[in-house]
């Protein structure tokens, strides 16, 4: 690997910032204490920042040279509503709360990057360090987008990070098309009328519809969805009754749904609610019905794509990047960017320390894959302006070379005395 020198150097301190961000997790839009811990590094490096963009997001801007190409990097900050079971120090002092997806670890190495391109500021063009709230479920891409992120900040590529504990460290993910799914969600309320569990002809049972509907839904991905698409309906709620012997007045039933077309999105949705009314008034139950489109698709663009591939390739060695590898049907709200502005999100190897992977109550981020990270940035955010800057020159030298625009020369056929 070729990581950067100066980076590797810091290691010690970047583990401290990642290790106090881990002990004093934040949830969505209250990220307040982790804004701030960024918003002072950022300043303390001499970048100027724009805060409040979607809540508690913010955005460092870091210029050099002439070049008019411009990126934009960007790392989530929230935590999820979890209990931490580890022990070790750092371990969260926030009840319920928890860096359980190493989102303090995209953080800290972001700003690595920012600190070392502050201090060496060999590239030439904008780079925009992006800093967003709540990824987890809550959509914070789309609400700094509705705060004007990409008109204040306008960017000609963005690009994601995530680590991946099912790659070891020293290995990225990358690849054109499809990377994360879709998220929805959905919520039914089925009501019946309570009664005597002893005299169920005496009552509407909305648990038995509710069963009958959970079984019903997984016949339309076996079913009715083309099984070559991929899609998943998870029913992950139930909630009924409270008591041993009574049928309760309602069930109410929540879940997700992934896809990565369009189309099949909108047929789950329909057939969906199509079995819940069915079913529901065959057996005289009023049905409620919500169903939210909360993330898009995860779509990269490919000659970003091949932007970040190139930048592993560089940092980590040609067969260290993998392309060969399916998307995920987990969920990422930075396909709400990659709908406004082509760019791409990558897998970076973190190892599973401790065999525990994302979401779970003893993760903790690998604090040796900061530098891997940071290095990466770095080595991106070089290039892509690089590379951008060149096609610029390039198109305006043909420009000049057009008829009617070279030395002045008025329209085709035309004397320049004309």
């Amino acid at each position: 690997m070729k990581l950067i020198p100066d980076i590797v150097a810091r290691l010690d301190s970047h583990t401290a910032w990642r290790r106090d961000l881990h002990a004093h997790p934040e949830l969505a839009y209250a990220e307040h204490r982790t804004s701030d811990f960024v918003a002072e590094k950022l300043q303390s490096f001499g970048i100027p920042i724009v805060r409040g963009l979607g809540g508690t997001g913010l955005v460092g801007t870091l210029q050099a040279g002439t070049g008019t190409a411009r990126i934009g990097l960007r790392a989530d900050m929230d935590a999820l509503p979890m209990t931490e079971q580890n022990e070790f120090a750092h371990r969260s002092q926030n009840p319920g709360c928890m860096h359980a997806c190493g989102h303090d670890g995209h953080t800290v190495m972001l700003l690595a990057a920012a600190e070392h391109l502050a201090r060496n500021r060999d590239f030439d063009g904008t780079i925009h360090f992006i800093f967003q709230p709540a990824e987890e479920g809550e959509a914070g891409a789309k609400a700094m987008m509705d705060d004007g992120l990409f008109t204040r900040f306008p960017v000609d590529g963005v690009f994601g990070l995530h680590n991946w504990p099912w790659l070891p460290p020293g290995e990225m993910m990358v690849r054109a098309g499809p990377m994360m799914a879709a998220m929805d969600i959905f919520e039914v309320t089925l009501r019946g009328r309570g009664g005597h569990a002893a005299q169920p002809h005496m009552a509407i049972d909305p648990v038995l519809v509710a069963t009958q509907l959970v079984q019903a839904w997984q016949g339309i991905i076996s079913r009715a969805v083309d099984p070559m698409e991929a899609a998943v309906l998870s029913v992950t709620q139930i909630h009924a009754g409270s008591a041993w012997a009574v049928i309760p007045d309602e069930a109410v039933l929540r879940g997700t749904v992934r896809t990565f077309n369009p189309a099949i999105q909108a047929l789950i949705e329909t057939r969906m609610r199509e079995l819940g009314e069915g079913l529901a008034k065959a057996h005289q139950c009023s049905f409620t019905w919500r169903y939210e489109k909360r993330f898009p698709p995860t779509l990269n663009s490919p000659a970003e794509t091949e932007d970040a591939a190139r930048a592993g390739r560089t940092v980590f060695g040609a067969q260290a990047v993998r392309q060969d590898l399916a998307p995920s049907m987990g969920s990422e709200d930075f396909g709400w960017m990659l709908q406004e502005q082509r760019g791409s999100y990558a897998w970076l190897g973190s190892g599973g320390a401790g065999n525990c992977l994302l979401h779970n109550p003893r993760y903790d981020f690998n604090d040796e894959v900061i530098p891997l990270g940071a290095s990466y940035w770095v080595t991106l955010a070089r290039q892509f302006l690089s590379d951008k800057n060149k096609r610029d020159e390039s198109k305006r030298d043909e420009k000049i070379s057009e008829p009617g625009i070279l030395h002045g020369a008025g329209a085709p056929g035309q004397s320049p005395s004309a």
